[in-house]
């Protein structure tokens, strides 16, 4: 992954600008209706498309939307409803043991710590951070390989690491678009910086940034 040097505070803040503009109130693409499912829909979009779990969580969460509903519908009643999604035993497997731990631990209700999020089988740092930024709204930085290749490229947040570029989000960000930063990035590399064939020439960014593959 090629790395741009890090880009000064006005370059960042004059990019953000044009993301903000662009998209006031950018949302994550995950269906949920209440904490206990987001965190088990991004359990299970790892190695999956936010597309593919939607399609999948639509029956499932209309009959176990709580931890204690889960555990009622069984491993086997889970594990029908999402076959269709990449890993889909051991993800089963995991959101069973979590969703037991949320009954008898966190008397069903999810804890809004990351490492208490951290504890729960299947649940990591980026899933955490994902939780607790799109239902508690706080600046965390669930760095994707999307929210990765943009920092990198762009030199907004660059680092060899996920830990690195998730620290350089928060330290190089105007704290005034550190909410929506991580939905702004991954929305970006999803649909715009994607890997193989970035749409550079019609990138709201692009004199702004340094990457220099830029192929149609």
């Amino acid at each position: 992954m090629p790395m741009a040097k890090q880009r000064d505070y006005h370059t960042i803040r004059q990019i953000f600008t044009r993301f903000h503009a662009a998209d006031p109130e950018p949302k994550g693409e995950l269906d949920h209706t209440n904490a206990y499912t987001l965190v088990v829909a991004v359990a299970l979009s790892a190695q999956a498309t936010d597309a593919g779990v939607n399609k999948a969580t639509k029956a499932l969460f209309a009959v176990a939307d709580t931890p204690q509903k889960m555990l009622d519908l069984g491993l086997d009643g889970l594990t029908e409803h999402i076959k269709t999604i990449g890993l889909f035993r051991q993800k089963a497997k995991n959101v069973m043991k979590l969703s037991q731990i949320l009954v008898d631990k966190y008397g069903g209700e999810v804890p809004n710590s990351r490492a208490a999020l951290q504890s729960l089988p299947g649940v990591g740092r980026k899933t955490a951070n994902v939780v607790l930024n799109m239902w508690w709204h706080y600046p965390a930085q669930a760095v994707d390989t999307h929210i990765f290749r943009v920092g990198n490229r762009t030199g907004i947040a660059p680092g060899k690491t996920v830990d690195a570029v998730e620290r350089a989000i928060e330290d190089n960000i105007p704290v005034d678009f550190q909410q929506h930063a991580h939905h702004w990035l991954i929305l970006h590399g999803r649909y715009h910086c994607k890997a193989r064939k970035p749409l550079c020439k019609t990138c709201i960014i692009h004199d702004l940034c340094p990457f220099e593959d830029k192929t149609e």
